[in-house]
This record gives structure tokens, sequence and C-alpha cells, in this order.
């Protein structure tokens, strides 16, 4: 069972070690004035951790320390160390005292032999310098001198007492003697894990061939800690323990912003593209062009002058350049001015943790906003299955952290299914976005389709597209189907030849209809014309017809008047003459 992890807030009573991750596991450190067992087989790397705690005491804590090595001379160590850059020449000076205390080798022990001498002579250095934290390195080396297991026993106890009455920080490292369950044996001083407050145990395997590392805390008295196995590196600066995301961890912020995938097709179908930090996952068979796509995403990046970094474990960089170069995929400015950088990660070897640890560091070095990882499913040939998802999970979490958008390809097996399940990365689980990339073989073709599976958080098309490659760069068809099938390659072809063909039929046959309908128009308005014209001669006819039946009557009229007029002038005389 994990447990959940303290806080990693300064704590009187823990001394840090500076070993990132180390103090997050153990809630800050190893235990103030007391005393840990460092247990560890061969190369793996115990002189590494103690020089670093006691390098970080003097630089950081103001905790000035000595080193006993019972193994190496300090010289020799000093020097294996300067690639870590802890300056540990200058340290020497003022802030750590190393002890050479190797037994000859043609050393013949006669009598009794105990540690006290060289207690004393630290004793007396201690009080020189102040020293706070101590190692005791290589221990077994001493002990081994000791004629039986209970004389041994009595100086662990005598050393152990003298750390404490003292109050030293002190780390002692022993050679480890593991059983297959990696436990230590009662024959390696195994009783120590029960005298001492805290013990760690480091170990170094070889998974598939691949060189595999892991530290676990055993005991810790009077702290809470991280009880699982934990894996870690050794690196430019020394111990890195890798850590999964713990339970007080502040969530990353998220945006809506949206940024192009470099396809125009390919964003319309995801509403507006890739979301800001968002994790892309481009799966598919060998050659229906996951590099090509992810390629496309690289140059658009680079175009909104984002810095990017492309890791290639298929091919070298130039080589990736020169071929998509041949899709119109100009890359070669970008990788010139210094906004892109491509990596070979042929060049890095180990474990998945180990191209985690390299990656990150070149990223933080490039200040990359995009990431691409062609192909991801290599990491799965890194070791073991646990192990390659654990680092999946947690490259997703640091991308997330940082608000890097990450793309990665990963390549299917030609016997596989779409599924994960046989698949030790089970990424696809862990990103936002999934596009697969699949070959539709028609009519004799092989050609390229591509559909989106998953994208969180948005609507998305749930289309099959047809992905065409041309020296022009990359596009996506429009959907033809037939009887329920995609139709792609020639068939498409033929498909919108034969639409082209019935449009541009249908077009003839509306050119000729509206022309026609032109002609009966413009008849139409003749005829119309020509109406209007015998119209308005009837209407004149008509009117001079009124008009001339209106002067006739009117003439009648008058006659009628006049002759009244002229029959009343006549009867008014015949009035007169009458008596």
């Amino acid at each position: 069972m994990k447990s959940s992890l303290p806080s990693i807030a300064k704590n009187s009573n823990k001394a840090p070690t500076g070993i990132a991750g180390f103090d997050e596991i153990t809630g800050g450190g190893l235990p103030r004035e007391r005393t840990t067992l460092l247990v560890g087989g061969p190369g793996s790397g115990k002189t590494v951790l103690a020089l670093q705690f006691m390098a970080h005491g003097a630089q950081n804590c103001d905790e000035p320390g000595i080193f006993v090595a019972f193994e190496e001379t300090s010289g020799r160590i000093v020097q294996n160390a300067e690639s870590f850059g802890w300056n540990l020449a200058d340290l020497q000076k003022k802030k750590i005292f190393f002890m050479d205390a190797q037994p000859m080798p043609d050393m013949v022990q006669s009598g009794d032999f105990d540690l006290g001498g060289m207690l004393a002579a630290l004793e007396a250095q201690i009080n020189e310098m102040g020293a706070r934290r101590i190692v005791f390195d290589a221990l077994d080396i001493v002990l081994a001198l000791l004629p039986d297991p209970a004389a041994r026993r009595r100086e662990i106890y005598r050393l152990h007492d003298w750390l404490l009455e003292r109050e030293l920080t002190g780390i002692i490292t022993l050679k480890s003697g593991m059983d297959e369950s990696h436990s230590m044996s009662e024959q390696s001083f195994g009783f120590m894990q029960f005298m001492v407050d805290c013990a760690v145990i480091l170990n170094h395997s070889a998974e598939r061939g691949v060189s595999q590392r892991g530290l676990r805390v055993l005991k810790y008295r009077g702290s809470g800690f991280d009880e699982n196995e934990a894996p870690f590196l050794i690196g430019k600066k020394g111990f890195e323990v890798i850590v999964a995301r713990t339970l007080d961890r502040v969530d990353t912020e998220v945006t809506s912003e949206r940024i192009s995938s470099g396809v125009e097709r390919l964003d319309t179908m995801l509403n507006g593209g890739y979301y800001r930090g968002a994790s892309i996952l481009i799966t598919g068979f060998s050659g229906t062009a996951k590099t090509t796509l992810s390629g496309t995403f690289a140059e658009a990046a680079c175009q909104r002058d984002e810095h990017t970094m492309f890791v290639s474990f298929d091919s070298d960089g130039s080589e990736v350049v020169r071929n998509l170069a041949s899709v119109g995929i100009q890359l070669d400015r970008y990788v010139k001015k210094g906004i892109l950088r491509m990596v070979s990660a042929r060049a890095i070897t180990g474990s998945a943790e180990t191209y985690l640890a390299r990656i990150k560091m070149l990223a933080k070095e490039h200040g990359a906003r995009c990431l691409i990882i062609d192909p991801i499913s290599t990491w799965s040939k890194s070791g073991n299955d646990l192990s390659a998802h654990s680092v999946a999970e947690r490259l997703i979490d640091w991308s997330k952290a940082e608000g890097i958008t990450l793309v990665c390809t990963r390549l299917l097996d030609e016997m596989s299914s779409l599924a994960e399940g046989s698949s030790p990365l089970q990424i696809s689980t862990l990103v936002d976005t999934w596009i697969h990339l699949n070959y539709l073989v028609q009519a004799g073709e092989r050609n390229r389709g591509l559909s989106i599976i998953k994208s969180r958080g948005t609507a998305h098309s749930n289309q099959v597209r047809e992905l065409i490659l041309s020296d022009t760069g990359v596009n996506l068809a429009d959907t033809y189907t037939a009887g329920g099938e995609v139709l792609m390659g020639t068939l498409r072809w033929e498909k919108e030849r034969a639409e082209r063909s019935l449009h541009e039929a249908n077009d003839a046959a509306v050119k000729l209809k509206r022309v026609k309908l032109d002609a009966e128009e413009a008849e139409l308005e003749v005829r119309v014309k020509s109406l209007n014209v015998e119209l308005l001669a009837k209407q004149i006819e008509r009117d001079l017809l009124v008009s001339s039946t209106a002067n006739h009557e009117g003439e009648l009229s008058r006659g009628r008047t006049r002759m009244s007029e002229l029959r009343g002038a006549d009867a008014s005389k015949a009035e007169v003459k009458l008596p």
C-alpha cells in the first residue's frame, strides 16, 4: 500500500539531501542527528547519494561534513564527482573533510582491533570544523577485518552510539547481500536495519537487457514515507529520484486556447484544433504518415514562433527534415533560426526513465512550448512493462504542468488490433486526443485513412477521411461513400469525376433551359407590346367613337332645343292673336 506523502515544508527534524524526488518521498530528507543505513550492490549509487547529501549540506544548509572513505581514496572520489558540478575541491578547504581510511591490501591483523582510534581522530576534526554531517562509506570493508560476527556487532554498536552522542546526521553505506526479494540478508549485517532510524535500499538490475535503477525506503522511524520502490537516475547533476504525482500537488492550469494541428481540415474536424497544453496520440501501422502528421504540427508551431522540439527514435533529425520536405513541410529554416530543435533519440541509451529525464532536460534548455516524440512506443522495449507505463504517465503529467503541448506517435504491430491491451504503455487512456491512421485497400490500391477516436472536452467529427500526401502539403479529402463503404483513392476519384460530369450536365441543362426561358420571355414581351399597341388603338377608337357619339348627341340635343325654340316662337305669336 502506498502511503500519502507528507509536505516538503522545512522540517527541523529532517536534514534535506538536495536530491530531487528523494526529499519528497521522505517528507523532507534524512532524520537529523540520527543514523541512516544505505545498502546497495555494485554500481547502485551509494557513494554518489552520500556525496550529494554531503555537498548539499555544505553548500545550502551551512552544515559542514566529514566523509570517511574505506574503499576509494579521497582524490579519486573528488575526481569522479567533478562531472556533477558539486565543486567538492573548493568545499574541501572549509566545508568538507575527506578521511582516507582504506586498509592496506597486504595488511595482516594482529591482536585486538577496534574503531576507537579512528573515532578519536574524527572527534578532533568535528570539533575543529563544527561538522554536522558524516558519512562512513563502505563500512563493510573495515568490518571484514574483525575476527568474528560478535566483534563486528560490537563495533557497529560502538559507532552507532558514538554518532548519537555527538548528535551527528550520519550515513553508513554497505554492500548488499540481496536475496531475490530485494531484502537484506543476515550475513550482510542485516541486523543493522533494526538499529538505525532510517534504512534505504538501492538496486541496479537489467530488464530485457536494459539498465534499471530503483530505490526503496525500508524504514523511517517517526515519519511517514512512500513505501513503494521509486526509479532513479544518475545524471549530470547527480541523483534524481522519480516520483509520481502526489496528493498535495496543485492541479495544473487549463486553458481553452486552441492551436492548429497544421492541417486545416483536421482543425475543423477537431472543432478548432488541439487545446493548448493537451496531450495528443497518433497511432498507426508503419507508413501511415504518423511522422508526417507530427511534422505538420511542428511546422504550424514554428510559424507561430513557438519553440518546438522534435524527438525522433527512428531517424536522425536531418533525415526527418529532408523526408518531410517531400510533402511540402519545410522545417530546415526553423532549425537554422533555432526555433525548432531536432533530437535523435538513438543517441540516448538506457531505460525509459533515462529517456524521460534526458527529454525533460533538453526541452527545458530549449524552452519548448511544443514537443513531439516519434514514436513513443520505443519506450515499451526499455525495461519492464510497469516502468514503461509509469514513465508515460509522468511524461504527460510533466508536459501539462509545464504547459507544453505534447504530440506522441505510437507504432502499432501489424498483427495487433487497435486496442492497446497488449501494449505496456497504455498511453491511449491518458492522452486528451487520440487520432488513428490506417490503411484501406480498395480496387488494388492502399490508401491512408484518418479518424478521431477521442478528443476530451470538445466536439469532434466521427467521419473517416482520406489522408492525402502530395508535394504541396498534407490534406484531408471529402468523405465519399457507396453502399455504406468509404471510398478512397481511384474509387474516390472516379466518384468525384462522375459527380463533376453530372454537375456539368446539370449546369448545361440549366443554361439551356435559361436560354429557352429567355427566348420565351422575349417572345412574350413582343406579344405583350403588340397587344399593348392593339389595345391602345382600340382605346383610341373607342374614345373617338365615344367622342363622336357625344358630339352627335350634342348636335341632336341642340337641334331639338332650337326646334323647340322655333316652335315656341310660333306658339307665342298664335297666342297673341287670339282674343
